[in-house]
């Protein structure tokens, strides 16, 4: 298994919809997970995309933590559409206080 890395993360906003973008060096495809905007209070985690170059660096998990930290600062909670979201939120219980459902 390969070692996790740390990519850097942007975020990326347009509308009702959002993105952060995850980039490691030497690997030319970002990784993403999008997420749609109810209001200012709510937010969906509706996908979550790592390229296969990017497997088994903890890039996926990343994106989610600075999800859950942007989520916390701004108060606003995560409804987990995204299978991986949901998946990584019942692995970490210390997470709940931002996600709904």
């Amino acid at each position: 298994m390969s070692e996790a890395v740390s990519p850097s993360i942007t975020l990326e906003r347009h509308g009702a919809k959002g993105r952060y973008v995850a980039v490691v060096d030497g690997i030319e495809d970002p990784a993403e997970l999008t997420f749609s905007i109810v209001n200012d209070h709510l937010i969906i985690a509706d996908h979550t995309g790592v390229p296969d170059t990017m497997r088994g660096l903890g890039v996926g998990k990343a994106l989610l933590e600075r999800l859950v930290a942007d989520a916390r600062e701004k108060q606003v909670k995560i409804v987990p559409l995204c299978p991986y979201v949901n998946a990584q939120r019942q692995k970490h219980p210390e997470w709940a206080d931002v996600f709904q459902g």
